[in-house]
């Protein structure tokens, strides 16, 4: 008997409209030297932070830089994105307004830290609408992206998911839930010591149809560290990876792009779905797999980040 794929659908099959998130690369946005090698790197998004990145004494100069790195500087194809300080700070109304008022029709998504409840985005939504109307600009264009950092934000994770139409994923903060809960050690592998969280929000992204983003590896300069947190987040069903540093990118898109036999798989499953649905079938059998219209929103996206990471068919396709 066929076996059914067992795969979560995405959030989007089209590749004309899908964001592919691989990698996130966050770097300091008082730094207009780390924000142009940003720029210039590999990663599917950038982040230019203005949270734990910056000293308190930075934080209002570096406002103006990331304002004047989203006017000027070329980030190709890439998803551009700025994180401003927690909602409770004395610095986040002047980060939001300053940064989306001035640069609001080049930016792409707002990533916002510690959020613990679904009314935070919701009013950071509000405020986001408020700016548009009065810039003239289409109302929902700019993203959210929402880090879960603590215990009560993994509690809310659900409802924080599916907050607002402008949500397009969850991100686990590591560091600060580890503080927050008490743990005394996040290195090693996330995977078991924390996977209940990683689950939770895997879940929680996955019932809202968003991307779920696994947390950055902090040994920066530990290549295998970073492959096997990659690997590991790959495994359970995650989008991508936050990165501190260009080089750990490399490494977390080689994980997170399908491979050439992949595509080459992908390509037949569509094409023979296709050809039965035009003869007026539903599900179908390809050699011991059966393939209906969930399988298929999985094989789209595979070959929509295979367009996007350039990947080719296998030499000698081997028939399914």
């Amino acid at each position: 008997m066929p076996r059914m794929r067992n795969l979560h659908p995405a959030p989007s099959s089209d590749p004309e409209t899908l964001s592919v998130r691989r990698s996130e690369l966050t770097c300091p946005g008082h730094s207009p030297a780390m924000m142009a090698k940003a720029a210039a790197s590999e990663a599917d998004e950038v982040i230019l932070d203005l949270e734990d990145a910056c000293a308190p004494n930075q934080k209002e100069a570096a406002r103006g830089a990331v304002i004047t790195a989203l006017g000027t500087l070329d980030f190709g194809k890439k998803i551009k994105a700025f994180r401003p300080n927690g909602l409770d700070s004395p610095h986040f109304h002047r980060d939001l307004i300053d940064v989306v008022e001035g640069a609001g029709d080049r930016l792409d998504v707002i990533v916002l830290p510690k959020i613990r409840a679904a009314e935070e985005v919701r009013f950071v939504d509000r405020l986001l609408t408020q700016v548009e109307r009065a810039k003239g600009w289409p109302v929902g264009r700019i993203r959210i992206e929402v880090l879960i950092e603590s215990a009560r934000g993994l509690l809310a994770a659900a409802e924080i998911a599916s907050a607002s139409p402008r949500m397009a994923s969850l991100i686990f903060g590591i560091a600060d839930f580890a503080g927050d809960i008490g743990a005394r050690d996040f290195s090693g592998d996330s995977s078991v010591r924390f996977h209940h969280a990683k689950a939770q929000i895997l879940i929680a992204a996955r019932a809202a149809g968003i991307d779920a983003i696994d947390h950055v590896t902090v040994q920066y300069k530990d290549d295998a560290q970073c492959r096997r947190d990659a690997e590991g987040a790959l495994a359970m069903g995650y989008d991508g990876k936050w990165a501190i540093h260009p080089a750990q990118v490399r490494i977390i898109n080689q994980v997170f792009t399908p491979s050439a036999e992949q595509v080459t798989h992908a390509h037949a499953v569509v094409e023979a779905y296709e050809r039965a649905t035009s003869a007026g079938r539903g599900a179908i059998g390809l050699g011991d797999e059966m393939v209906d219209a969930a399988s298929l929103r999985v094989e789209r996206r595979i070959l929509a980040l295979a367009e996007r990471a350039k990947v080719a068919v296998a030499p000698e396709p081997k028939p399914i």
